[in-house]
């Protein structure tokens, strides 16, 4: 991993792999020191992957301003230009999504192909759901309802008859979500990411993305709506929309999330 200033922000950042540039934009949730990054996925057999921490999260500066995604997006566009990266493949899972439609919407030129993976527009075609909603719950709580959003079938229905693999898993993201929150800024960070997430529209601009792109979207995903997601992708001129059987995590169900999104990348 290599710290970087860009933006007027330092930000962590790390690659790896060998082959075409591609820059992958994660979620609202990712740390690169968490043990699931798109570092450790098929992408780097295939391509040179960059990735790194949003601001606000992980080990990446946490201003406490507020931003939009515009500023998101000039923070990636920026670590392109001080890596002196030019023109690239960019893939965007969920609030990475948002972030990547900015890009290719304001920067059309630094776009040669765009992946868009459990994410949406907003606006009048539909918002991804507001999990910042959730933040006063109890960590079980708020574990519990967003493992219910994430996942369709984690319903209340399987939760009755499955109680102990039920328990498990929102154990597991209780731990997930509270590693690292007491670390300085993290609450502050986390908490102006998601206004920025809340705000987000971009449906009315869509026409704009210039690159091929694929609209990924999981079968079972109750964050990003299925319907939002297929709205958006009817918006973007050269848009493939694709749907696989998976949760809001697909990327991390299994291998073909990313193995979808290196076949359309590689793709010239």
């Amino acid at each position: 991993m290599k710290r970087i200033t860009a933006n007027g922000l330092t930000f962590m950042t790390a690659s790896a792999g060998a082959g075409p540039r591609l820059l992958f934009l994660t979620g609202s949730s990712a740390d690169l020191r968490k043990p699931r990054t798109p570092l450790k996925s098929p992408l780097p057999e295939r391509f040179e992957v960059l990735s790194y921490d949003q601001r606000g999260l992980g080990q990446s500066d946490k201003p406490d301003v507020a931003c939009s995604m515009r500023d998101y997006a000039e923070d990636a566009v920026a670590i392109l230009a001080e890596l002196g990266w030019g023109q690239v493949c960019i893939a965007g899972y969920s609030f990475g999504g948002m972030v990547a439609q900015e890009i290719a919407i304001r920067w059309p030129e630094r776009v040669s192909r765009l992946a868009l993976a459990a994410t949406t527009a907003g606006g009048a075609g539909g918002a991804s759901y507001p999990i910042h909603e959730l933040g006063e719950l109890p960590p079980d709580e708020q574990a519990r309802k967003r493992l219910e959003i994430s996942d369709l079938s984690f319903s209340a229905q399987w939760q009755e008859a499955n109680p102990e693999e039920a328990n498990a898993r929102i154990a597991r993201r209780v731990a997930a979500q509270t590693r690292y929150q007491d670390e300085p800024g993290a609450e502050t960070g986390k908490r102006r990411l998601l206004a920025a997430r809340a705000n987000h529209n971009t449906y009315d601009r869509l026409g704009r993305i210039a690159a091929p792109t694929l609209v990924l979207a999981g079968s079972r995903d109750g964050q990003a709506p299925l319907a939002a997601q297929r709205a958006m992708a009817a918006r973007i001129p050269q848009c493939r929309f694709q749907v696989i059987d998976g949760s809001h995590q697909m990327l991390w169900d299994t291998d073909e999330a990313f193995l979808r999104i290196a076949d359309f990348l590689e793709h010239t």
